[in-house]
């Protein structure tokens, strides 16, 4: 394994000089310049000399404005600004190709039962039309979802779950008609997709909107882990391709290929590309982070594993990729309530490519390779 740092140290410099002959260097910080919010900002990007050989760096800055919290995305006619809608869909081999993941602003994969992962997909740029299939949640999966304060969506859980998304006080709704939360007809089956009847669970985006106008969840808001720069310049780009997340069996191993004239990852399952159903393109995103955390079971007589979905940096390593480079950093959070936190091993925020973002769940840096 072989790693690359790419530090980012955001410092200008002014000289000044005490006498005619002993110069001193003053650093201060960067201010982002306040604009109204319907325009985007970039500050021009300073080169400045850091490190003992005095090698040049350049900076990063945020874009702000008028973007969506999870892309990054200059709202628009095209990109939406709504608050996320999180549903949970499947990964066995009898799910693919799922439809509507290639919409989602950020994807999380994490292993369930049996070895099998699973997705909580989150959309706020863009609609879909059809999501699926949909599967029931697990206290994990609500526990990151409940960190971007979405309205939450799935197909039904188990008595415990239940338990914890009341805790969690979320906005959901539930596509099997339990009881035991708020209820959605809009979701619907598609026996044409599988013999296997859990495998037909579908649902679309905006139907889940206007049922959750009509229960008054609100449809805007939400909160975000990310903060956003523009893509590297091809002459900073790395060529780190070839990113092996093994979550459990080879079924179910992901792999990311980099593309450096887009600088685009392209997402493959099981040793084929991933696929989205109606559109037959395959899945690809700007950045990927992976998450170490504790993973622990089966708990119970069903398979139920634990996952640490809290914590602080000191045991939450992270690693990041984006640009064609690796970037080693930590995650954090404080409670079930709170957005991540990712940091850079120098302590600084991470700022990320605009787009969609795939995030990995699992307890062994040994499971990543690349």
């Amino acid at each position: 394994m072989s790693l690359k740092r790419n530090i980012t140290i955001k410092i200008l410099f002014f000289l000044f000089f005490i006498t005619s002959m002993i110069p001193a260097l003053v650093f201060t910080g960067c201010d982002i310049v306040e604009t109204p919010t319907e325009e985007i900002v970039v500050e021009e990007p300073e080169e400045v000399a850091v490190g003992e050989e005095g090698e040049s760096k350049i900076t990063v800055e945020e874009i702000t404005g008028d973007i969506n919290i999870l892309s990054g995305l200059e709202i628009s006619d095209m990109v939406k600004g709504d608050r996320p809608i999180a549903l949970m869909v499947e990964n066995t081999p009898d799910a693919r190709p799922q439809s509507g993941l290639i919409y989602a602003d950020m994807v999380f994969e994490i292993v369930d039962e049996a070895g099998i992962t699973r997705f909580v997909a989150m959309y706020s740029s863009y609609e879909a039309d059809i999501v699926g299939p949909v599967r029931s949640a697990r206290i994990y999966y609500a526990e990151i979802a409940r960190s971007l304060d979405p309205v939450y969506a799935f197909w039904g859980t188990y008595p415990e779950c239940f338990d914890v998304i009341k805790a969690l006080d979320m906005d959901v709704l539930d596509g099997n008609e339990m009881g035991q939360v708020t209820d959605t007809s809009t979701g619907w089956r598609e026996p044409t997709r599988s013999d296997a009847f859990e495998h037909t669970a579908f649902m679309s985006t905006e139907a889940l909107k206007e049922d959750a106008v009509k229960n008054g969840y609100s449809i805007e808001g939400g909160q975000s882990p990310l903060k956003f720069k523009e893509d590297a310049a091809e002459s900073d780009r790395g060529d780190i391709s070839g990113i092996t997340i093994d979550f459990s069996k080879k079924t179910y191993e992901a792999y990311f290929e980099y593309d450096e004239e887009n600088n685009d990852y392209f997402k493959y399952v099981g040793g084929s590309p991933h696929l989205d159903f109606e559109t037959e393109s395959q899945i690809k995103s700007k950045n990927i982070i992976v998450m170490i955390t504790n993973i622990e079971g089966p708990i119970d007589q069903y398979g139920h594993m634990v996952v640490r979905t809290t914590g602080t940096s000191d045991i939450g390593k992270a690693f990041f990729f984006m640009d064609g480079n690796m970037i080693e950093g930590t995650w954090e959070r404080s409670s079930a309530f709170d957005p991540f936190t990712y940091r850079d091993d120098n302590g600084d925020i991470m700022f990320f490519n605009r787009g969609s973002t795939w995030v990995a769940l699992i307890q062994d840096t040994d499971m990543l390779i690349y």
